[in-house]
C-alpha cells in the first residue's frame, strides 16, 4: 500500500509541513513516496500539478491514495488517513478529547487569515520580536484561548494539546513555527506549545532536509533584523572531503559510504551528499545516525 504525497518547498509551504507530519508522526513514512514541487507562485502550482496528471488538484500538498483518489486538501488527507487506518491513533480515543481536537483542527483550517496571509512561514530565517498589528494580536489571543481550552478540558499533562500527539498537533505545527519565526510565541500556553513543536525531532528533520537544497524565496522574507533559529541549537558538524569514517555503510540507506562529515572530532560516512548534509544541519534529529554515534 503506497501513497504518493506532493509537497511544496519545505521551508515556506506551510500546509506541506502538516501533511508530512501526518505520515511521519504516525508510522506511515514507509508507505509514502514524496515528490517535492518547487513552484514560484500560485499559477506555477497549477502548472506543476497538471504536469503530474493531478487534475483537479490546484493546491499543495496533494496526496494520492493507493487506489488513486486525489486528496487536494490538507483536512481531506487527515480524515482519509484516519478512516483508512483505524488502528492508528490519528485522533484521541477519548470522545471529549477527540471532539476538541477536531474542532480546533478545523478552525485552524478555516481561520487565522491574518497570520496565514500576512506572516508567511519561513524556516530559513527568524526575526527579532515583531510588533503585531491589532488584527494579528486578536488572532494570537484566539490561539492562546484555544490551546489553553484544549489542555484544560482534556487534562493534557504532556506537551501536546489533547493528550498524546494527534492530528490537531500536526495541523498546528506550521502555525507554531510561524509564531516562533516572528517572535509571536510569548503567551504562556503558546510559548510552551511552540517550544514543543520546535523540539519535535520529526519537525527538526523536515527543516534539516529543507536547508539542504530548497531554493530561497526572497519575496517571503521580512525586511527586519534576523535572530538565531529559536529551536534547539544543532550540534556542531561540518562536511569534509574524505574519510576514513567510523562506519562503512550509510545509516539511512545501508549503502557504502562516499560522503563524509566531522562531528566532535569523529568522521562519519553517508551514501550521498543529501544524507550527509541533512545530518550536518541537525544531527540529533536523526535516530538512525545517532544510533551509530
Amino acid at each position: 500500500m503506497t501513497y504518493h504525497l506532493y509537497i511544496g518547498n519545505r521551508l515556506y509551504f506551510s500546509w506541506s509541513i502538516a501533511a508530512y507530519l501526518m505520515f511521519e508522526r504516525f508510522g506511515l513514512s514507509r508507505d509514502v513516496e514524496t515528490t517535492v514541487l518547487r513552484p514560484e507562485n500560485e499559477s506555477d502550482v497549477r502548472r506543476l500539478l497538471g504536469a503530474h496528471d493531478l487534475d483537479p488538484a490546484r493546491t499543495l500538498p496533494t496526496a494520492v491514495t493507493p487506489d488513486g483518489a486525489i486528496l487536494n486538501d490538507s483536512m481531506a488527507i487527515a480524515e482519509e488517513l484516519a478512516t483508512r487506518h483505524p488502528d492508528v491513533a490519528f485522533w484521541p480515543a477519548d470522545p471529549l478529547a477527540r471532539g476538541t481536537a477536531r474542532a480546533l483542527a478545523n478552525e485552524m483550517h478555516s481561520s487565522f487569515g491574518g497570520l496565514r496571509g500576512d506572516w508567511p512561514v519561513n524556516l530559513r530565517e527568524s526575526y527579532v520580536t515583531q510588533t503585531p498589528p491589532p488584527h494579528i494580536e486578536a488572532e494570537l489571543d484566539r490561539l492562546e484561548a484555544l490551546w489553553t481550552h484544549a489542555r484544560t478540558v482534556t487534562g493534557a499533562t504532556g506537551p501536546w494539546l489533547c493528550g498524546d500527539y494527534s492530528l490537531v498537533d500536526a495541523i498546528f505545527a506550521p502555525m507554531a513555527v510561524r509564531l516562533a519565526g516572528y517572535g509571536f510565541h510569548t503567551r504562556p500556553t503558546t510559548k510552551a506549545y511552540v517550544e514543543a513543536h520546535l523540539a519535535d525531532p520529526a519537525l527538526r528533520r523536515w527543516r534539516a532536509m529543507g536547508l539542504v537544497n530548497e531554493p530561497d524565496m526572497p519575496h517571503l522574507h521580512l525586511d527586519a533584523e534576523q535572530t538565531p533559529w529559536r529551536g534547539p541549537a544543532p550540534r556542531a558538524a561540518v562536511a569534509v572531503d574524505a574519510g576514513p569514517a567510523e562506519n562503512d555503510r550509510c545509516p539511512y540507506s545501508g549503502d557504502p559510504v562516499t560522503h563524509f562529515m566531522e562531528m566532535d572530532g569523529r568522521i562519519f560516512g553517508f551514501c550521498n551528499a543529501f544524507c550527509r548534509d541533512k545530518t550536518v544541519n541537525d544531527a540529533e534529529a536523526w535516530p538512525a545516525f545517532m544510533a551509530i554515534v
